[in-house]
């Protein structure tokens, strides 16, 4: 049986060069946390998400903090024992990346997000987001489900893969 294209690609970000791509976090660790890119990085899964190269959609690289969370140190008396500062986020990375995208650009809605990338300080995901508004996508019946109330603010409902997931709705 013949492979096509997507499977090369999936292929070749399951082991990326080293080289090729540390190239890529440095660039990427100089931009800002959240740049919209023009392409997606990686093509396959992208278009496993439900992304298409038409009007209407967005590519979004988020860059996210790495390390645990902090609560801050209670400022009222209580006793030594109640003073733990640990936190546990009980939401993953990629739910934040997609949060973070969602309030940066407010008039699109997330469809999805996937992981392109970590280094000792930052995680990166690309998120994609639509744009309800716009006639292709109204147009298109496989993706006008998104334009109707039920499904606004989604990523800050849990309601995209990755939160579902957070959640543990999904295994």
């Amino acid at each position: 049986m013949t492979k096509g294209m997507y499977h090369y690609l999936r292929e070749a970000w399951k082991k990326p060069s080293a080289g090729e791509l540390r190239k890529k976090l440095a660039e990427w660790r100089k931009s800002t946390a959240i740049e919209r890119i023009e392409n997606p990085s990686r093509l396959d899964r992208a278009r496993s998400l439900g992304y298409k190269a038409k009007p209407g959609f967005v590519v979004v690289r988020v860059r996210l903090k790495r390390g645990g969370r902090m609560k801050s140190r209670p400022m009222g008396g209580r006793r030594s024992r109640r003073q733990i500062r640990k936190k546990v986020l009980k939401q993953s990375y990629q739910w934040v990346a997609e949060q973070r995208a969602a309030r940066r650009y407010r008039n699109l809605e997330v469809l999805n997000s996937y992981w392109i990338g970590k280094d000792g300080i930052y995680y990166f995901f690309e998120v994609i987001l639509i744009d309800p508004f716009h006639p292709q996508i109204r147009a298109d019946p496989s993706l006008n489900w998104i334009c109707r109330p039920a499904n606004q603010s989604r990523a800050f409902r849990g309601k995209t893969s990755s939160a579902t997931k957070s959640r543990e709705l999904l295994q």
